[in-house]
């Protein structure tokens, strides 16, 4: 979720600033003023771009293991929930079992 003034790009206009870096031999911060987009913008697209190719720097994820991680963190997170849960669950039968 993004502000009002954050502009949308679409995949393919991603995929062929990113070609154009790779193709021109010009700089990340000169396409990107050519294009009229924040140099911070296509630098991050071209480190992912690079990370999904398997030529991105030792230890960096690539969108897919991104993706699962980030998956996997959700599910952990429900799981821990679900456990506090019948935790206090269980606290509340045994007490009430005492009566």
């Amino acid at each position: 979720m993004g502000n009002k003034y954050t502009k949308r790009y679409t995949e393919k206009f991603r995929r062929d600033a990113i070609a154009l870096v790779d193709s021109s031999g010009k700089t990340v911060t000169a396409v990107a003023r050519e294009l009229g987009i924040s140099s911070e913008s296509l630098r991050g697209w071209y480190r992912r771009a690079k990370a999904d190719r398997g030529e991105g720097a030792p230890g960096e994820l690539t969108s897919a293991e991104r993706d699962e991680l980030r998956r996997l963190r959700k599910e952990n997170r429900e799981q821990q929930q679900t456990i506090e849960i019948l935790k206090k669950a269980t606290a509340f039968f045994v007490k009430e079992s005492d009566r």
